[in-house]
């Protein structure tokens, strides 16, 4: 965002009780004068670029043991070295899944719940720190493994999806392809293992879903999936529909270029996988290649779909159910 005659906090703040979260601009440009054409208006090409207008600021180290608390979760998930006081979230590379995640590690260190849009309005460490002072402890609940079961609940989101693909019949809406360049000799026998070893490890990509006897959508984890690792010639033909009630719903192909130049494509359906699972999976793909051993997981997505099931019979979400229905009351308007 772009600013004049005032100074970056007092943008934030008043922006934070404007703007949702996800709409907050993740860093500031103070401007003396607006640039504009021969004509007046505003010339948009003549505007700085952002990235050249956060310089690392001077390093303070915390003080107070919140502060340092706060700095090592700062570190985890910016993995910009180390966390002084002064420092900027977004100016470090922070973003609106990076925020959520910090919320979250918060969560668990401090047994306090920070609204996501307070790390827009108090972007520093310093004013966090002090944010999480100020707020009252609510005990941090795990999510647990859930009982063994031969169906699952979907979460909400896959509840969603997976209605709209059946409206979709059998597009490609829904995919999530993508691409990898990888240069240098290539052990095809350890590829393939490789992903063999993360569809062991992954449950989401050994399920299925299934419409169950109450109507309602259900997830089915299977002990094991057929997979093979394509051999294409173009990429062109890779991306197409997947069918909901088949496991896996993730497929991977190799083209080769040269002979030490190859396209790993992969597609997942977003019913089991996001944007932060992507990362995930390419930074365990990368590990395992390379022989390395990876933590066993604790839990894994269907676990999450059942503790949302059992969080929806409580008093929080009646609360949040109450006030939108509230929200929505009387005639909507028309989009």
């Amino acid at each position: 965002a772009y600013i004049e005659g005032q100074d970056q906090k007092t943008a934030r703040t008043e922006l934070g009780k404007r703007l949702p979260a996800y709409m907050m601009p993740s860093s500031f440009i103070e401007m003396e004068k607006w640039p504009v054409t021969p004509s007046g208006k505003l010339d948009r090409k003549a505007l700085p670029a952002p990235d050249g207008a956060a310089e690392r600021r001077a390093y303070t180290a915390p003080q107070t043991i919140t502060e340092m608390k706060l700095a090592k979760l700062w570190e985890e998930v910016l993995k910009y070295g180390p966390a002084g006081i002064r420092d900027h979230f977004f100016e470090q590379g922070g973003h609106s899944l990076k925020a959520t995640a910090l919320v979250s590690r918060i969560a668990k260190a401090f047994g306090v719940q920070v609204p996501l849009k307070e790390i827009f309005a108090k972007p520093t460490l310093e004013e966090l720190a002090a944010v999480i002072q100020e707020l009252d402890e609510s005990p941090h609940a795990a999510i647990e493994p859930a009982e063994k079961q031969d169906t699952y609940p979907v979460s909400s989101a896959q509840k969603r999806m997976y209605v709209l693909q059946q409206l979709e019949d059998g597009g490609v809406g829904y995919n999530m392809p993508a691409a990898l360049k990888l240069t240098g000799p290539l052990d095809r026998a350890r590829l393939d293992e490789v992903f063999r070893q993360l569809i062991r490890r992954h449950e989401s990509l050994r399920t299925s879903f299934e419409t169950g006897v109450d109507g309602e959508p259900v997830q089915r984890i299977h002990d094991d999936v057929p997979f093979q690792l394509m051999e294409l010639a173009a990429a062109e033909d890779f991306v197409r529909p997947f069918r909901l009630q088949e496991a896996p719903l993730f497929r991977a192909a190799l083209v080769k270029e040269a002979e030490e130049s190859h396209l790993l494509l992969v597609d997942m359906h977003h019913i089991i996988s996001d944007g932060v699972s992507v990362g995930t999976l390419i930074r365990e793909f990368s590990e395992l290649y390379a022989s390395r051993t990876l933590a066993p997981l604790r839990i894994q997505y269907k676990d999450y779909a059942v503790w949302q099931q059992a969080f929806k019979q409580g008093e929080a979400y009646n609360r949040q159910e109450a006030y939108w229905l509230k929200q929505l009351d009387g005639e909507l308007p028309v989009l």
